[in-house]
């Protein structure tokens, strides 16, 4: 049960890490971030729960996975691992009898400071027949819970901000619009060497006027470590909302090239390879002609670090997108050398 700003299950916010490991049974921390005495949190084995903590260190927030975490019920509101609608539904109604107010948080998820509850999703996973894990063409809730501190906005405060800053990510103002086939371009895709108008190794304002002029609606990049002077401003991807894709860049030379592409499964063109459409369709139907294709011909699989998977030798992934409760497929395009960290 979420005991709202107080705790949730056996976890109450402001215990130390040792009052966390028993309330969890003597759980093992598998994953560690910070020093004894500046931790900023924990993940625990067995139950799929990150404990974040503040100066102490204590306890101040509380993060559930999707898919294998503990089931949290506010009132009679079971939380996790459901379709993210649905709970939405059952939160602003929840919320409604009860006089508070539900807000959109960086996901597009519902966020209730009273409760010091912040909703989200991960894509869901389930067994094959033969028993390896597939992705799946849904979405199911996840959720933070916060104590009184961080409740105002739990994402733009410390420590949640360190254990998991969404500042650069892209915001979702709480839709999750697909844009239909007849809207989309088609795209002819050459694997190691690039995706319709762009071709790896172009510079920044080549792949601007490869994609018609558009300036990109979103540019991100690093500051570089230097021996002296100023550290220089290195560009690491352009995102082309008309077009659908996003620009990755690397700086082999020391200027940005490009390395990969990014098409956008709710608004990217349309892009087959070996008579497979790649864009914007079932994850399922995908991830299974990906495999028939490499089975087919003797291949490898390539599995990428969030479950994207493509043929071996071809560095093109098929990605999984939001939309909504539902997933659908993107694809990133790389050049031969680089190295697709999701």
């Amino acid at each position: 049960m979420l005991d709202p700003l107080v705790g949730v299950g056996p976890l109450r916010f402001g215990m130390s890490p040792d009052q966390v490991r028993d309330a969890l049974g003597g759980a093992i921390a598998y994953v560690s971030q910070g020093l004894e005495d500046s931790l900023s949190w924990q993940r625990y084995d067995g139950f799929e729960v990150t404990a974040i903590y503040g100066p102490g260190p204590r306890l101040v927030a509380v993060a559930v996975d999707a898919l294998s975490g503990p089931l949290v019920r506010l009132g009679e509101v079971e939380l996790i691992d459901r379709v993210p609608s649905e709970v939405r539904a059952d939160l602003v109604e929840l919320a409604h009898r009860e006089g508070v107010s539900v807000r959109v948080n960086w996901s597009g998820d519902p966020e209730v400071a009273a409760w010091g509850l912040s909703m989200g999703a991960g894509k869901g996973w389930a067994l094959s027949p033969e028993g390896y894990a597939e992705r799946t063409d849904r979405m199911v809730t996840d959720a933070l819970f916060v104590g009184p501190e961080p409740a105002e906005d739990p994402y733009r405060s410390e420590p949640v901000k360190s254990w998991r800053n969404v500042q650069e990510w892209d915001a979702n103002p709480g839709d999750w619009p697909v844009r239909a086939d007849r809207d989309r371009p088609r795209w002819d895709c050459t694997p190691l060497e690039g995706v319709g108008p762009l071709r790896f190794g172009m510079s920044p304002s080549q792949v601007v006027a490869a994609l018609g002029g558009d300036a990109p609606a979103v540019r991100r990049g690093r500051y570089a470590w230097a021996w002296r002077g100023a550290e220089p401003w290195c560009l690491e991807e352009d995102r082309f909302d008309r077009a659908g894709v996003t620009a990755h860049y690397w700086h082999p030379e020391g200027v940005p090239t490009l390395g990969a592409v990014t098409v956008h499964g709710r608004t990217g063109p349309r892009v087959a390879f070996e008579g497979i459409e790649l864009i914007g369709r079932p994850v399922s139907e995908v991830d299974a002609a990906v495999v028939r294709y490499v089975e087919e011909r003797d291949l490898g699989l390539r599995i990428g670090c969030a479950g994207d998977q493509g043929p071996d030798g071809t560095n093109l992934y098929v990605r999984a997108d939001r939309a909504g409760d539902a997933v659908v497929t993107g694809a990133r395009f790389c050049a031969p050398d680089w190295e697709d960290h999701g």
